[in-house]
């Protein structure tokens, strides 16, 4: 039987990257003494008052059918938060409620990108962002990163032709940590109004940059500004799947359309907990900005003095890049050799692109224990293969 091209675009490339995580997760359940490192899962517990609050909407009856675009509360509240962070004056009908960050960016590429169109992103990137972007029948083009892994703004004039469409990134990088400043964003303006570009920011980590915000060109262009965001990693809320969009009104009223296709609104109970969430974020993202600090910090004594390693410290986040080339190993050989021979999981560098596959990704928000004894199978494992 035939299938549509469709299915090709959403497979992605990235898929591959998975492969040792997945094992690791099976053997984690079978009872194996695995050690996860690989997925960007804090390992805290969601603020007890958003729980609290889904567990009474649930037992109030809370489960009918909502709004596509989400409850008018929280479609308000997440208004508020970001113009607050941003400075960009926006109100509930900017925004979309959807599952996730992820699915935010899905429902943007439908709704700004089509068949022989073209969408730029810088490297590294997120893997599943080609099959996201791709699934609308445009192109992801790459525009590389310095050697320090920002984005080369200066090279992505040459990249923008008559098919562009926008120019996506994200700020806090997953995996890098690099937080776009002023003077890149600058550029990046200059280009959308010399182009007429769409601009896709994905502010899924911007919680955890330094004071809880980073530069926006939300208050900028607001006419061509998209804006994703979650509760995902801010408040330990991962499997929750809230996310939205902010845009202008017509973009907003475009996704909801497709929201109204593909999901017909989502839980009522779950909107109230982010409602809930929404309003304890300064002390939500405090917590899980202290809890990466200090975790950071611990991981990166704990590799010191590791000769075949190289940390490349973020600037914010919840993931620290590392070169590995001084072992002689790509990321890629790298990840399946740890496993084999200690049983720790991270990600291919290779899996954010061409510019990090000598590295790999190591998420180190998890508890303190995992860390050091994560740290130590590292140290033996460099030593025994370049022994």
């Amino acid at each position: 039987m035939k299938f549509s091209a469709l299915v090709e675009r959403v497979r992605g490339a990235g898929a591959a990257a998975w492969r040792t995580h997945y094992e690791a997760v099976a053997a984690r359940e079978r009872g194996e003494d695995v050690l996860i490192l690989s997925v960007g899962d804090p390992d805290l517990e969601t603020p007890a008052a958003v729980v609290e609050r889904a567990i009474r909407q649930l037992r109030s009856g809370d489960t009918h059918y909502l709004p596509a675009a989400g409850r008018d509360a929280l479609r308000a509240a997440i208004a508020r938060a970001h113009a607050r962070r941003s400075g960009q004056p926006v109100a509930a009908e900017n925004v979309v409620y959807l599952a996730g960050a992820q699915n935010a960016l899905f429902v943007t590429s439908l709704c700004l990108a089509g068949p022989g169109d073209e969408v730029v992103t810088f490297e590294p990137l997120y893997p599943t962002y080609p099959a996201t972007i791709e699934v609308s029948g445009a192109r992801l083009v790459r525009a590389p990163a310095t050697a320090a892994c920002r984005p080369d703004v200066a090279a992505l004039g040459a990249l923008i032709g008559p098919r562009t469409r926008a120019i996506l990134w994200a700020s806090p990088n997953n995996p890098s940590g690099v937080v776009l400043n002023e003077q890149e964003l600058d550029v990046i303006a200059g280009l959308a109004r010399r182009h007429d570009l769409w601009l896709i920011a994905d502010e899924v980590y911007a919680g955890l940059a330094p004071g809880g915000r980073v530069p926006s060109l939300g208050a900028t262009l607001p006419e061509r500004m998209v804006t994703l965001g979650s509760l995902s990693k801010s408040h330990a809320m991962t499997g929750w799947r809230a996310g939205w969009l902010v845009g202008p009104r017509e973009l907003a009223l475009h996704a909801e359309h497709v929201a109204m296709c593909m999901l017909f609104g989502l839980p009522g109970f779950i909107q109230d907990a982010a409602i809930a969430a929404l309003e304890l974020a300064d002390e939500a993202e405090a917590r899980i900005r202290e809890y990466c600090s200090a975790r950071q910090a611990l991981f990166a004594r704990g590799i010191a003095g590791i000769a075949a390693l190289r940390p490349l410290l973020p600037e914010a986040g919840m993931f620290m890049l590392i070169d590995v080339s001084g072992t002689g190993l790509t990321g890629a050989e790298f990840v399946r050799a740890l496993y084999a021979a200690q049983r720790v999981s991270v990600m291919d560098g290779a899996a954010f692109g061409a510019a990090t596959a000598h590295c790999v990704r190591v998420c180190f928000a998890t508890d303190d224990g995992t860390i050091e004894r994560a740290c130590a199978r590292l140290r033996s494992f460099c030593e025994a293969y370049l022994g």
